[in-house]
């Protein structure tokens, strides 16, 4: 019977280098070759981590979380690869402390790298794959260097101790049999275990060809180009379990070994749950109370400007908001924002009025948040807050370009840099701009590629798969013509 192989090393499409390998038909790919566990190493980054990980959730399968990283070598004139997967929360918090330094601080020539000091410092947690052939023991193996390879490798030992295991891989890659032979002697001689990845770049071995434009279009080139990399090969997919047991048969460790890694890999993450910096408040009090009395302060301050106004309805609404913000625990988030609209203001830095739900608060609008007067225009704090649909507070404020930097900059010093950061957005290719650039890297001549583009409707959410139903001359072409097709 056939044992199951747990993959360690997936590319997604979120690995922005290379990988077209898109989460949910990864989880269902897995699910389909009974796997029990599979691993998202993306090439220095996490951002397909809540994803992934309630995918495999989702389909019965435990989510093994790591990440390929560059590290630099002794001489800082290459890098070599390894990929650390974490074995428990404390290796997930030093894997993104990692990460974040490479690129903050390791920039090396328009890629994040790691030092390896930095690895060894936050090892705590972390388990390592070699990086195969392109690991520091595999190159230096490939120059024929086992002395250093073996001082290298102790180096790795002494740091993680049973947590090292040398990576050996059979995907057709110039140099990789005869790294394999060379790095399985030494693994014999020092006794470390060895695994088996397939390093994975996409699900299926027809997918190669997709998998090399998207590299091209990364890289900047066409498919023919003579200059362009070509370090992957189309063995490089999901494959199951018995086709790794036959590939590795005669190195039935490295896949058993597969097993005990993803049996010691436990990651346990918790979604849904805010967690706010703390707003300095005066010794004594509390989010709550002082939220309270700088909103009547703020009301007072209001009201004096304004004629012939309720006093009480104000009051009254004041109190049903407070009542609803301190009830969900968000007294705090309305002093922090306050607080840095307020030193926008003081500090020349033009801020909108308010716009969007936020504008229904008064207490948004007596702490100086917004502008609007919601009692005068009738809107309605309940849109913002509502105990029955409880959400975090969502303030839509404007601040001027050229100052915006300058609050940010505020924010993160106030209450601390760590604690601050903006949002990322993913760039996904239109369905025209993909035509046009695949078109490119395949080299076809630009009428052809335009004339296609021109066939997809220009819309938002518009699909190719879309397009093919609405437009009959694009499903013509498509069925006739074998270069649209391939396109």
């Amino acid at each position: 019977m056939t044992q199951p192989f747990i993959h360690l090393r997936v590319h997604s499409e979120y690995s922005i280098i290379d990988g077209v390998v898109r989460i949910p038909a990864l989880m269902k790919k897995a699910a389909e070759l009974n796997m029990p566990a599979v691993a998202v190493t993306d090439f220095s980054n996490m951002f397909a981590l809540v994803k992934f990980y309630r995918s495999a959730l989702k389909q019965g399968i435990k989510p093994i979380i790591g990440a390929d990283l560059l590290v630099n070598a002794s001489d800082q004139q290459e890098h070599f690869r390894i990929t650390l997967l974490c074995l428990n929360n404390v290796g997930y918090r030093n894997l993104t402390e990692l990460i974040t330094r490479a690129y903050i601080d390791g920039q090396s020539g328009g890629l994040p790298t790691v030092e390896r000091t930095w690895v060894e410092e936050l090892h705590e947690g972390l388990l390592v794959l070699s990086g195969g052939r392109e690991g520091d023991v595999g190159h230096l193996l490939l120059k024929d260097a086992v002395a250093d390879a073996a001082e290298s490798l102790d180096q790795w030992l002494q740091i993680f101790i049973d947590r090292f295991y040398i990576e050996i891989q059979r995907t057709g890659r110039e140099d990789e049999e005869i790294y394999n032979e060379k790095v399985l002697e030494l693994a014999e001689k020092k006794q470390i275990p060895v695994v088996a990845t397939n390093d994975v770049r996409f699900l299926t071995s027809a997918e190669y060809e997709a998998h090399e434009v998207r590299v091209c279009i990364n890289q900047g080139r066409v498919l023919s180009d003579p200059r362009r990399s070509r370090n992957y090969s189309e063995q490089q997919y999901l494959r199951s379990s018995e086709e790794m047991e036959a590939l590795f048969a005669d190195v039935p460790a490295a896949l058993q070994n597969t097993l005990e890694i993803a049996k010691r890999c436990n990651v346990f993450l918790e979604f849904g749950e805010s967690v706010l910096p703390e707003f300095p408040i005066p010794e004594g009090m509390t989010p709550d109370n002082f939220l309270r009395s700088q909103s009547e302060i703020g009301l007072k301050n209001r009201l004096q400007k304004a004629q012939e106004v309720n006093l009480s309805a104000y009051q009254e609404r004041l109190d049903v908001e407070l009542a609803v913000i301190e009830r969900m625990g968000y007294s705090g988030y309305f002093l922090i924002v306050s607080d840095f609209t307020q030193w926008a203001r003081q500090n020349d830095v033009p801020v909108g009025p308010g716009r969007g739900s936020g504008a229904g608060s008064l207490v948004a609008y007596v702490l100086g948040i917004t502008d609007i007067d919601p009692l005068e225009y009738d809107l309605l704090f309940e849109r913002f807050l509502n105990p029955e649909r409880v959400s975090m507070p969502d303030f839509d404020i404007d601040f001027c370009m050229d100052g915006r930097d300058r609050v940010i900059d505020y924010v993160a010093k106030r209450y601390g840099r760590e604690k601050v950061s903006q949002i990322i957005t993913y760039g996904t290719m239109a369905a025209k701009a993909v035509v046009r650039d695949v078109g490119r890297v395949l080299g076809h001549p630009y009428g052809f590629v335009d004339q296609i583009a021109k066939l997809v409707p220009f819309e938002i959410g518009m699909t190719l798969e879309k397009a093919l139903e609405r437009e009959k001359d694009l499903k013509d072409q498509y069925d006739q013509d074998d270069e649209t097709r391939a396109l």
